[in-house]
């Protein structure tokens, strides 16, 4: 692969990533409550969700979710029902106070990991995302092998960087939020947050 073109694709992941969506809001809300160490059961769902996305996209998968409306439609409207769901929950959680650095939070880290996995897999957009976004990048008579692999490893660091990044940001927010007025607003901001990302997927189109 030419330098010049991994460093487009580099510069291109990097603002992509960026963007806030459902994965960066859910490290940064975990981030605000549980602090960055014991939001990492939380990232690791997350990033899990990613790799399975991308080998799931390098075999076809986000090509077959192109392709038919009724695959696409069942993941669409499983993951935007999800997304809602978690908005309500968190928007009719109680205003509980922030867990300390070195306090285990409320809830096994199983249950953080579970949700990171279940929020990064509700857009079935990632698959095709994956799909769409791979080959603009590769070249053809080269072997397809090496090629997806840096592909695949520089969009994961750039990824969890950022997700540690909102993390970070949530957990350095934590003193100010520490107050049950505060939370019960950050909770509903959060909540209506996951619920707008939701009702939006499911305007979402496979092309």
């Amino acid at each position: 692969m030419p330098l010049e073109t991994w460093l487009l694709y580099v510069v291109t992941v990097f603002f992509v990533s960026a963007t806030p969506g459902p994965n960066m809001l859910l490290a940064l809300n975990h981030g605000i409550r549980y602090g960055v160490r014991h939001t990492l059961p939380t990232l690791l769902g997350l990033l899990s969700a990613l790799g399975l996305i991308m080998a799931g996209s390098a075999a076809g998968l986000g090509a077959l979710l192109a392709a038919s409306e009724t695959a696409f439609a069942v993941v669409k409207y499983s993951g935007a029902a999800y997304l809602i769901y978690l908005g309500i929950k968190t928007w009719r959680a109680p205003p509980q106070p922030l867990s300390s650095d070195d306090t285990v939070p409320h809830g096994a880290a199983w249950q953080r990991f579970s949700t990171g996995f279940l929020v990064a897999m509700s857009n079935p957009k990632a698959f095709v995302f994956f799909a769409a976004l791979f080959p603009q990048f590769m070249d053809s008579r080269l072997p397809q092998g090496p090629q997806l692999a840096i592909l695949a490893a520089t969009f994961y660091v750039i990824e969890t960087s950022w997700q540690f990044a909102y993390a970070g940001g949530g957990a350095r927010l934590r003193v100010w939020l520490d107050s049950p007025k505060r939370l019960k607003w950050m909770n509903r901001a959060a909540g209506g947050a996951f619920g707008l990302a939701g009702v939006a997927l499911t305007a979402v189109s496979r092309h």
